[in-house]
């Protein structure tokens, strides 16, 4: 019976493992995290340093589930230029992926309250297999698999960002290039394996009702090679210093989020996610996430 519950979850997670290497992370509260996808982003938002740490656990209670930890950085450095770090970890059963890059954005003024941020990511991607998070599978031994290269692939990113008073509009391919791990086989000749590259469009527009502000935002993510992700998100502010919300995404998944206030240089937001598929539903306790956010 252990054999046979090793076997279901191992077929499960290697099924997602393909689809993870052709699409990126999906953030349940991309809103408030997109240097992650766009360097046109840094130092755009704020005049003072911003600070965000994100953290997303997928499929809670399910071995080798996807997890992601980020942190970024950005601040404006003069009244056009914004810089900024991101720095993503993913890891989903014995795959992990540590990406960093540097993002530069600079400011083009439209009109008196309407901005357009270019950005350019800079930076690269190590790609890790821990094979021994295999003992305990009967997985047929591949000599290919302990001769992945783990050497840094350099990559580039590129963004617009355009932002009014109450609406935004983002537009971003955080990866031109499409390398993604170099194996070494038995003849000693060079495999790539290829990670598609991902565009990203999203917008938001905010209004007031009675006093009370509505914030609908959406997110559309392509892959080649995967299907068209769509989110689609309403926030409401209903005091000052509380934000919730909920979303859905067109893989039949479902999110609540909160964000609150603590401080006037401090945020922190919390997203948890089920899904409408059956099968998801019956191994996993939903997804986590979780933002810590700091103006400086």
């Amino acid at each position: 019976m252990k054999n046979l519950i090793n076997t279901l979850r191992i077929a499960f997670l290697l099924v997602f493992s393909t689809t993870f290497a052709q699409q990126d992370t999906n953030y349940s509260l991309y809103r408030y995290t997109m240097n992650v996808i766009n360097p046109a982003y840094a130092g755009a938002n704020s005049e003072r340093i911003e600070f965000i740490t994100h953290v997303r656990n997928s499929w809670s209670g399910v071995e080798g589930a996807p997890e992601t930890q980020s942190f970024n950085l950005s601040t404006p450095i003069s009244d056009r230029l914004g810089m900024g770090l991101s720095v993503i970890n993913d890891k989903v059963f014995i795959e992990s992926e540590l990406d960093v890059f540097i993002d530069f954005s600079y400011r083009l003024q439209l009109s008196e309250n309407t901005n357009l941020n270019l950005g350019l990511k800079v930076g690269g991607s190590s790609y890790h297999l821990d094979t021994q998070g295999l003992n305990g599978y009967r997985v047929k031994y591949d000599p290919t698999l302990w001769k992945v290269n783990k050497r840094l692939r350099p990559n580039v990113g590129i963004g617009a960002y355009l932002k009014k008073d109450n609406y935004f509009i983002s537009f971003s391919i955080p990866k031109l290039l499409n390398s993604r791990a170099l194996i070494n086989d038995t003849s000693d000749s060079y495999i790539y394996s290829k990670d598609n590259k991902s565009t990203y469009l999203s917008g938001g527009y905010n209004f007031m009702v009675k006093n009370i502000q509505f914030k609908p935002s959406l997110m559309a993510i392509y892959t080649n090679g995967a299907p068209l992700s769509l989110d689609l998100t309403t926030a409401v502010r209903i005091i000052d210093k509380l934000e919730v919300g909920l979303s859905y995404r067109t893989d039949n998944a479902f999110s609540g989020l909160f964000m609150i206030d603590l401080l006037d240089w401090m945020n922190v937001g919390y997203a948890y996610e089920t899904s409408a598929r059956r099968e998801i539903i019956k191994v996993s306790g939903g997804s986590h996430e979780f933002l810590f956010r700091l103006l400086l």
